[in-house]
């Protein structure tokens, strides 16, 4: 059935669209604002893209050039109560497939609909009969034994209201997962808040969660909501949460235990109602013991515990991944590359990935630009993937001392001091490399 992407705000208007095109056969997806929408294409392939004129966010003629800079070509129609000849001019100008005027009578605007799906535009129909369809994301489930029980884990939790921590190294692609679990969940209509909690300067803590008020610190020029209350009625993804500091993790613990929060300078308190997915790749079970990480958070925190497999443990889907990275770099890159040489495919397999998913797609997007003809051939990969001392370490903490420190120091090498880069070799924070570089008194 052919799928269509609703972005009506007017509730009213979505939902009797959304009860006619589903009994003419066609499968709907409701959004109600251009972010909830574009989120969605983020995720999901569709036939078409039915748009109103007028949004809460933004105006849906904005949406074309959105749509053309992330290379998703699906048909976009316009509908507008406001419609006039220079506005149907303007989005078909701008790439739109058709427009309808609102109030529309139902049987004409199933002929539009009809008229775009059997004019292949684009060949988009014929396309996605030949594959599968994918997220727009780049991110690939794949058919291996690990990647079929990382679904399963995804499919099994999303409709639930239970909090996820999302484990894994560097690269997995952590966030993804938060999204599709949002996406699959209840919520998937409401907004998915992310935030990096590394990235939060102890004192400024209480305004990113819960927002403050106008002149209630210096510098509070404006009134500013909180990610709490951005994600109220949908998703909050808290990433590295194993950074946050002792003092933050007490405010967030209390947020979440009394799911009410008070903006900063306000005595009015604030009812919450999110899904808590949160991500780390660090051992948070070790920080508890430690002290370092508050048990009770953790537990909060740990409903539900999902580990993103590295790219090392799904090499069978490793092919897979590096024909969908290829197929986004050559579409950016305006290149005309379609495949990958078999001895440059054995260099991929042979290689560890420390950087797991992020690197390769990195590395495929690099050897896509340096690619002469249609194919990436071996002297298009990078050094590092073909020196035969990188390809023997194991870059995985937990080895004896001489054999950690060994790793470190070849991966600061590769990287040439550069220890963010190495702590993506090495497939772990900046914070935890920091750690063992001065653990070891390395320089």
């Amino acid at each position: 059935m052919p799928k269509i992407l609703i972005i009506e705000d007017d509730n009213t208007f979505n939902n009797m669209l959304l009860h006619f095109l589903k009994r003419n056969d066609y499968t709907v997806v409701q959004t109600f604002t251009a972010k909830e929408a574009i989120e969605q294409l983020e995720f999901h392939s569709f036939d078409i893209i039915l748009s109103d004129l007028r949004l809460p966010d933004q105006d849906g003629l904005s949406l074309l050039p959105i749509l053309k800079e992330r290379n998703i070509d699906t048909p976009f129609i316009l509908m507008t109560a406001y419609a006039d000849v220079k506005t149907a001019v303007k989005a078909m100008k701008m790439g739109a497939a058709d427009y309808i005027s609102k109030p529309f009578v139902p049987e004409e605007a199933l002929l539009v609909l009809q008229k775009i799906l059997s004019s292949g535009k684009k060949d988009f129909i014929s396309r996605k009969k030949e594959k599968k369809e994918q997220p727009k994301s780049g991110f690939y489930w794949g058919n291996g034994i690990a990647s079929i029980k990382l679904k399963k884990h995804i499919d099994l939790v999303a409709p639930t209201t239970l909090s996820v921590l999302i484990t894994g190294e560097n690269g997995t692609g952590k966030e993804v997962a938060a999204k599709t679990i949002h996406e699959k969940s209840n919520r998937c209509t409401g907004p998915f808040i992310a935030v990096d909690c590394g990235a939060i300067p102890k004192d400024i803590a209480g305004s990113e969660f819960f927002g403050h008020i106008k002149g209630s610190f210096t510098g509070a020029v404006n009134d500013k909501v909180g990610c709490f209350e951005a994600a109220n009625g949908g998703t909050l993804f808290l990433d590295e949460i194993g950074n946050l500091s002792y003092e933050n993790q007490v405010l967030l613990l209390r947020a979440i235990q009394e799911r009410k929060i008070k903006k900063i300078g306000s005595n009015i308190e604030i009812d919450i109602d999110i899904r808590l997915l949160s991500a780390t790749n660090e051992n948070l079970k070790s920080a508890v013991e430690n002290g370092s990480f508050r048990e009770d958070l953790y537990h909060r925190l740990n409903e539900f515990s999902i580990l993103i497999p590295s790219l090392r443990d799904r090499k069978e889907d490793l092919e897979s991944f590096a024909y969908l990275f290829l197929e986004k770099a050559a579409l950016q890159l305006e290149k005309d590359v379609t495949k990958i040489s078999d001895e440059a495919l054995q260099i991929l397999f042979q290689y560890n990935w420390p950087g797991n998913l992020r690197e390769l797609q990195n590395y495929i997007k690099r050897a896509t630009l340096l690619s002469a003809e249609n194919t990436i051939e071996a002297s298009s990969l990078p050094e590092e993937l073909t020196l035969s001392k990188y390809q023997e370490n194991n870059f995985q903490f937990g080895l004896k001392d001489e054999a950690e420190k060994a790793a470190i120091l070849n991966a600061l090498s590769i990287a040439k001091g550069n220890k963010s880069r190495a702590a993506e070799l090495l497939g772990v924070s900046r914070k935890t490399l920091y750690n063992k570089i001065n653990q070891y008194k390395l320089t």
